[in-house]
């Protein structure tokens, strides 16, 4: 199947107890990093509809998505310049409702992490970027 680009994804900011919810990329763009959990928006699928369903499947919590936070845009070319990646994404603050976390779909490993902790993380530089904006306190 031909891919078309770009892409809409969308990812989930969930603080519950003072804790941010990450996820460690399983595979690219950004294997091994640290990141907000999300995913692809399926054609026809609305984008809440479409948080909801990607955090279930990545981390095994159901959560209630809210209100656009952070907007930005990947692209990655290889070695001879050919387009690998090319994502819009757009990241939504979002309730966590229930669950345990459980890393699947392509999640190594899915962590509630304090504030305090993500300085010693490898972060994904766009869920850096987010969090030092969003949250400056914090960081």
């Amino acid at each position: 199947m031909t891919q078309h680009w770009p892409q809409l994804g969308v990812g989930a900011i969930v603080i519950w107890q003072g804790r941010l919810l990450l996820v460690r990329r399983g595979r690219p763009p950004g294997q091994g990093l640290w990141a907000l959990p999300g995913g692809r928006v399926r054609a026809g699928e609305p984008m809440r509809v479409a948080l909801e369903r990607e955090i279930l499947e990545e981390t095994g919590l159901s959560i209630e998505a809210g209100e656009l936070a952070w907007q930005f845009e990947y692209i990655e070319r290889d070695e001879d310049r050919v387009l690998r990646f090319h994502y819009v994404v757009l990241d939504f603050l979002a309730r966590y409702i229930e669950g345990e976390v459980v890393a699947g779909d392509d999640a190594d490993d899915v962590a509630w992490v304090g504030f305090a902790d993500l300085p010693a993380l490898s972060l994904h530089p766009e869920t850096s970027r987010l969090l030092r904006t969003l949250y400056p306190r914090g960081f």
